[in-house]
C-alpha cells in the first residue's frame, strides 16, 4: 500500500449469519476522517465492525497497512457498577494521553467510572480511543450521550489534532459529519 494509505476497502460485504451490509468501497489516508452515512438499518455499524474483524466478511477485501494499530469505540456501555476502575485506569489501559481533555472531565479522572454521568463516560471512552497510540480510529455514533459542550469539544479536537491518524466514523448526526469529515461515503444508497 502506498506511503500514507492506511486502509483500502473494495466491495466489502459483511454480516453475521449472512451478509447484511455492503458493498462498500473507499480508501483512507493519514489525516483523513471518513464518515459512513446512510439510513437506519443500512449496515453502517456492521461495516465499521468488519474493518477490525468484529463481524464476518462475506465478500470484497479490506487491505490494511502493515503493522496498522486500530482503536475502536463501540456504541453502548458495559455495566460498570461495582467495577473499581477510574478514568486514569481506563486511559492507562489504552495508553491514551489525558492532555487535551476538557476541564469538566480532566478534573474527574480519579473518580470511579461508575460514578460518572453517561455523557462523561462516553467522552472518556472516546478519548481512550482517540488519544491512544493508534493509526486507525473507528468511532460508532461518537456523539451519543454527549451534550453540546461535549460535541463541540470533540468536533474541535477532530478538526485540529488528529493529523497522524485516519478516522472512520458512523453517525446519524449529519451536522457533525459535515463539520468534521474530510469525505462522506453513503451506505445503502
Amino acid at each position: 500500500m502506498a506511503g500514507d494509505l492506511l486502509l483500502r476497502v473494495a466491495g466489502l460485504r459483511a454480516g453475521y449469519a449472512g451478509p447484511v451490509a455492503g458493498p462498500l468501497d473507499f480508501e483512507l489516508r493519514r489525516g483523513e476522517i471518513v464518515g459512513l452515512a446512510g439510513p437506519n438499518g443500512a449496515g453502517k455499524s456492521t461495516l465499521l465492525k468488519a474493518l477490525w474483524g468484529g463481524v464476518r466478511v462475506f465478500g470484497g477485501e479490506v487491505h490494511k497497512a502493515p503493522g496498522l494499530q486500530i482503536s475502536h469505540q463501540a456504541q453502548g456501555f458495559d455495566d460498570l457498577r461495582g467495577v473499581p476502575l477510574s478514568g486514569h485506569d481506563l486511559l492507562g489501559l489504552t495508553g491514551a494521553d489525558p492532555a487535551g481533555l476538557p476541564p469538566w472531565l480532566a478534573g474527574r479522572l480519579g473518580e470511579r467510572l461508575d460514578r460518572l454521568s453517561g455523557g462523561q463516560l462516553q467522552f472518556l471512552r472516546l478519548w481512550a480511543c482517540l488519544a491512544a497510540p493508534a493509526d486507525l480510529v473507528l468511532l460508532d455514533e461518537p456523539t451519543n450521550n454527549l451534550d453540546r459542550a461535549g460535541v463541540a469539544h470533540l468536533a474541535d479536537w477532530l478538526g485540529r489534532a488528529h493529523g497522524g491518524q485516519g478516522i472512520v466514523l458512523v453517525s446519524h448526526d449529519h451536522a457533525f459529519i459535515d463539520q468534521v469529515c474530510t469525505r462522506v461515503v453513503e451506505v445503502g444508497a
